[in-house]
């Protein structure tokens, strides 16, 4: 930055000036040329005599001619005996140099009336003045731009710098932070510019990282929790067997292994979906939802006595992953069966643009209060309701999840049927 600062006023300054050197010789040359068109007209406005000689106030800095046609007919001393040196038009000035004369001379002339002709009186005024000022300015502008330059690089490297400073504390505060330690946060500027909404920014991707870490340390240890619960019923009922085999038949084992197994199958494909859904949703594809419902309701008239209404079902198509959402589809079944008391109810209809998914029974509900959280891994609400038959309370946050990941919403409410409303809107792939 600081290069490219100095390169662009280099650039402006070194124009400048030439054109400053420019000026001062055309201001002083002008100047010098006025000078000698009046000197010229005060001569020819006195009248000139053939062969006097004209004074002047100093022989090295001003000479005079006076011309009939190509003839001189008076002079001062300093150009006595030369033709004519120049000619330059009235209002024309012209730069020359004298012989004998030192350094170069700008003429000009005036009309005049002689005896019996036209004259023309031409007046040379040293210009060394002129070749002196612009050595005085060049001199300085040779010194003067680099200063600047050097002043303008200095200032910049030292504003970006500081500017910059900020973006390095972050830096080393950045490197500082590990896996253990993402409670810490990058220092802030106390100004609202793009570096101080750089290190709000990281802010808040160190949030959310702090937060997914502790929700996937929070996973980790409910899904040990939960396993080990099927897993230590296994080895109780195998001890048991092996110590008091009077106890138990072989089939009453059989079953009640198969039991425990069952459940940590379950419980295992759910903690793999979740796993799956938090490290990268599977790619979407065009899913009639309405062709999944009446599939998962279909399965579930086969294994339960409560009546489905499937009514509200119209065509409906989304974006998302075909197991995934069978997945979504019979959790919310199985949970609406578990919880029902006579009666469920699964609609699907598209409206704005979105894909409405409703699932309602007449059992006893949510609280309010209790919605959200209901929502959370590893939650029962019901305290009646055991692991051996209240599922492992990851149905609905598998729901939510899998929702989520594909655009879409979900909420839970007030049944018209009386009990729990679960309602999801995901974007309609049409």
């Amino acid at each position: 930055m600081t290069a490219t600062a100095v390169l662009a006023v280099g650039v402006v300054l070194v124009v400048a000036a030439f054109a400053m050197v420019g000026f001062v010789d055309r201001a002083l040359s002008a100047q010098a040329g006025d000078a000698a068109a009046l000197r010229a007209e005060q001569v020819a406005g006195r009248g000139v005599v053939h062969g006097s000689t004209i004074v002047v106030a100093d022989p090295e800095e001003e000479f005079v001619q006076v011309l009939e046609g190509s003839d001189v007919v008076a002079s001062s001393a300093n150009v006595a005996g030369l033709g004519p040196i120049a000619a330059p038009a009235p209002e024309d000035t012209v730069r020359l140099t004298v012989p004998n004369l030192a350094g170069p001379f700008i003429a000009a002339s005036a009309e005049g009336q002689g005896p019996a002709r036209a004259q023309l009186v031409v007046v040379g005024v040293n210009i060394d003045d002129v070749a002196e000022g612009r050595r005085v300015v060049t001199i300085a502008l040779l010194v003067g731009v680099p200063l600047v330059l050097l002043a303008i690089g200095f200032v910049t490297w030292r504003t970006v710098a500081r500017t910059l400073r900020p973006v390095e504390e972050i830096r080393e505060e950045v490197e500082r932070i590990s896996s253990r330690e993402l409670g810490r946060r990058v220092p802030v500027p106390q100004r609202d510019d793009e570096i101080g909404r750089l290190a709000t920014t990281m802010n808040r991707m160190l949030e959310r990282l702090e937060r997914s870490q502790e929700r996937r340390r929070r996973f980790v240890a409910d899904a040990a929790h939960e396993l080990r619960s099927p897993v230590a019923s296994i080895r109780q009922q195998a001890e048991v067997a092996v110590e008091h085999p009077e106890t138990m038949t072989l089939d009453e084992l059989a079953h009640g292994v198969l039991a425990e197994d069952d459940r940590l199958q379950r419980l295992v494909e759910d903690l793999l979906l979740l796993a799956r859904m938090d490290e990268r949703a599977p790619e979407p594809e065009q899913v009639d939802l309405d062709d999944v419902v009446l599939a998962e309701a279909e399965r579930l008239r086969g294994t339960t006595s409560i009546a489905l209404d499937t009514t509200g079902v119209s065509p409906g198509r989304v974006r998302g992953d075909r197991a995934s959402l069978e997945r979504v589809v019979r959790n919310l079944l199985d949970n609406a069966a578990r919880h029902a008391r006579e009666r469920a109810a699964i609609g699907v209809v598209e409206l704005d643009g979105h894909v409405v998914l409703a699932v309602e029974d007449d059992g006893p509900g949510i609280d309010p209060g209790d919605r959200e959280r209901a929502l959370e891994r590893f939650v029962r609400l019901d305290g009646a309701r055991d692991r051996r038959t209240g599922g492992t309370g990851l149905g609905l946050s598998i729901v939510r999840d899998v929702t989520t990941a594909y655009g879409g919403s979900v909420e839970l409410g007030d049944s018209s049927l009386g009990g729990l409303l679960v309602r999801i809107e995901l974007p309609s792939a049409n």
